[in-house]
């Protein structure tokens, strides 16, 4: 059973009833069955129920042996744990399904949404980059997302470190997307746990992936293209020659999305890749101003205060641990004792790493680099001397310090 194109303009009727939706997720949940193949079978047999009905066969012809489609007992369980945590369903073809990633060959036949429905409703731009972003990065990401989100655009990002949370979080007040590569009950990575159930209120986090799903390597370029589909453009902001937002940004052109980046120093590899985006022809975006003066001509809709049309759970019930993980039922071990200089030791090489990790060949402010690091004067200081000396970081005139190349 190949992968092929969504070979219909049509999307398949979406589910009306609990059978319907149970057996929508037992096609999808069947093992080797992805969206192009889930609308193939549609399209070849008529209905959902038909094509569960003729997958044994067919599984058997492509040389699959003991095949058999998911048990109406897992569709059934996971539609349990989305009521649990106030999820609901969304299939293509559904008024509420995002219309721009509809459009897409491969667009998930359904996805879980929770939050606030009525984001879905204004224009979105995805806002991407680097995980071990720069404090430069950082700000320019927090101030590209608060003046889009200002003009009445929608941020969508993947709710990662980095970059990612730096969008979300300048842009939770007036509506943000998150698209997760786990579970939407699952908020990865665990330190975004607070910032995910904040931004339902006026946003939504929304994943194709099974309730209670731990993502895995394989999850997130499939994520990936729903993020550059649902958008009408992709800003990349640092990332590296080989890393996941080049890959989103590849997709996003082959959906025919607009893309551009922000450019950064040469010597800073965490900005290779948006450098190369723009020697390719990307547009060079220096703010906001400059992204929407790239979109095709659309007009943005005013922010509305609405109601919440989701259920909302700010505090869900944990999902019932995945037993086909291999990691699922291993015990946690016991907390590390440690003394107080070990505990300090440590603090110190955090201090360390999160130091280099913000700088890079573009001298920053010293007080910007303590504001940002959120840790006292005080602590810094010695660490950045401790840096001076080993020639990591160069001192410049003016209270300025950057990354040794």
């Amino acid at each position: 059973m190949s992968e092929d194109t969504h070979p219909s303009t049509h999307p398949p009727l979406p589910p009306t009833t609990e059978d319907d939706r149970i057996s929508w997720l037992r096609l999808l949940r069947s093992r080797r069955v992805g969206p192009s193949t889930f609308y193939r079978l549609i399209a070849e047999n008529g209905t959902v129920s038909a094509a569960l009905d003729a997958l044994p066969e067919l599984a058997r012809a492509s040389g699959a042996k003991d095949y058999a489609p998911c048990p109406a007992g897992v569709a059934e369980a996971e539609l349990a744990a989305a009521r649990a945590v106030g999820a609901r369903m969304v299939t293509i073809g559904d008024a509420s399904y995002p219309a721009q990633l509809a459009e897409t060959a491969d667009a998930p036949p359904l996805l879980w949404m929770m939050g606030n429905i009525s984001a879905l409703s204004r224009p979105m731009i995805a806002l991407v980059g680097a995980r071990n972003a720069s404090s430069l990065g950082l700000r320019m990401a927090r101030a590209l997302a608060k003046e889009l989100a200002e003009a009445g655009y929608v941020v969508v990002s993947g709710l990662a470190r980095g970059i990612d949370t730096a969008a979300h979080t300048a842009a939770c007040e007036t509506g943000t997307i998150a698209v997760l590569a786990s579970g939407v009950d699952v908020i990865y990575p665990a330190e975004n746990a607070r910032l995910g159930d904040d931004l339902l209120a006026k946003g939504l986090r929304l994943s194709e992936q099974p309730m209670g799903l731990v993502p895995q390597a394989r999850h997130f370029p499939s994520r990936n293209r729903i993020i550059s589909g649902m958008a009408q453009a992709v800003v990349v902001v640092e990332a590296a020659a080989k890393s996941g937002s080049l890959i989103t940004a590849r997709t996003a052109l082959d959906q025919g999305r607009e893309v551009v980046a922000v450019p950064g120093h040469p010597f800073d590899a965490r900005a290779s890749g948006c450098n190369m985006l723009i020697r390719d022809g990307a547009t060079l975006v220096r703010n906001a101003a400059d992204v929407i003066e790239a979109l095709p001509a659309a007009t943005p809709h005013p922010i509305e205060e609405t109601a919440p049309e989701l259920p909302l759970s700010s505090h869900p019930e944990p999902p019932q641990p995945d037993t086909t993980q291999p990691d699922a039922t291993q015990a946690v071990p016991p907390p590390d004792t440690r003394s107080l200089r070990e505990t300090a030791k440590l603090h110190s090489q955090i201090l360390h790493r999160d130091i280099l990790q913000r700088l890079g060949p573009t001298p920053l402010a010293e007080d910007q680099l303590i504001r940002d690091l959120s840790a006292p004067a005080a602590a810094v200081a010695p660490v950045l001397t401790d840096l001076e000396l080993d020639g990591r970081i160069i001192r410049h005139p003016g209270g300025l310090v950057s990354r040794s190349a």
